[in-house]
């Protein structure tokens, strides 16, 4: 049998021991200092010098983020929490700044956190001569009210108790609420024709009092004529609801120039007064002596005044 002689160059123990020498690691850990040392030469930079860098820049950064901070504190907790700057009402000039303020719980110590808007607008909305309200908070320290007032659809005259006994305008919107006694409601002047309306109550009024549901399809009516042909209305002096039944009634109509009584159902729409104000126009100029103009069939019939015999 043949023998293999080994080499001694590829002897597992030699080489083993000569790579985990001492000198051989020594030497090992020697070339990695002096290649750290070479990298610190070509920098420019001392180890004492880099960590004199490091903590200048940790300083500057705890510096930025503790004004961040302190800036996002006086932003977000502070600002708000102190009084009003700025409390704007707008939309309603005609009403008392102090007055609507008042109503809203807004006073000098309230702040942007304290106000709770759905609540202001809530309250607010409580006043009979207001449509609609919205408040509109602008941080940090503005809230901005914005007023929609009725508009008077048609007014009727009423004995108001505690107003010494006298007649009173009473004036109500579109949606058939009460908003105003007395005096002149403050958009009439913008309105041109409020019709005069009676029949519709039998009972004292009061703010915020609604008219009968029956009787606000009719004011519906007059408020979509009003905004589309308000000359029509301004032809009319006196519309007068007559109560068939507890839910059914007729409209009748008296004509500004002419002393004629019209009679309608309960449809009062802005074709049907024009047709109206058309056969009143008609017999005025044919010179008829009409009382009354019969209309709720549809097609017009009209009865002549009586003439005194031996006239």
């Amino acid at each position: 049998m043949l023998s293999v002689p080994r080499c001694p160059m590829v002897d597992d123990n030699i080489f083993t021991e000569d790579i985990l020498s001492p000198d051989f690691l020594s030497d090992d850990i020697e070339g990695v200092e002096d290649i750290e040392t070479v990298a610190d030469v070509s920098t420019g930079a001392s180890p004492r010098a880099r960590a004199l860098v490091e903590k200048g820049l940790k300083w500057i950064v705890i510096v930025i983020v503790a004004l961040i901070s302190g800036e996002l504190l006086l932003l977000l907790v502070v600002n708000p929490a102190l009084p009003l700057s700025r409390v704007e009402v707008l939309g309603m000039p005609e009403l008392d700044t102090a007055m609507v303020l008042k109503q809203a719980g807004i006073t000098r110590r309230s702040s942007y956190a304290s106000v709770n808007a759905r609540l202001v607008e809530s309250r607010l909305a409580a006043l009979s001569m207001v449509a609609s309200v919205q408040v509109i908070k602008r941080f940090p320290n503005t809230i901005r009210i914005v007023l929609e007032g009725r508009k008077a659809v048609g007014l009727f005259f009423a004995m108001i108790p505690g107003m010494e006994g006298t007649v009173q305008p009473v004036y109500f919107d579109h949606r058939g609420v009460v908003f105003q006694i007395g005096s002149e409601a403050a958009d009439t002047a913008a309105v041109p024709a409020i019709p005069v309306i009676s029949g519709l109550f039998t009972e004292p009024p009061y703010l915020g009092m609604q008219l009968p549901l029956m009787a606000q399809v009719l004011v519906r009516d007059l408020a979509a004529i009003q905004a589309n042909a308000p000359e029509l209305l301004a032809a009319i002096s006196e519309i007068v609801v007559h109560w068939k039944t507890f839910d059914r009634y007729e409209v009748i109509l008296y004509p500004v120039h002419n002393p004629v009584r019209i009679r309608l159902g309960s449809v009062l729409n802005e074709h049907m007064l024009r047709y109206v104000l058309l056969v009143v126009d008609v017999c005025v100029s044919k010179r008829l002596k009409v009382e009354e103009i019969d209309f709720r069939t549809g097609t017009a019939s009209y009865t002549l005044k009586e003439v005194p015999s031996g006239s």
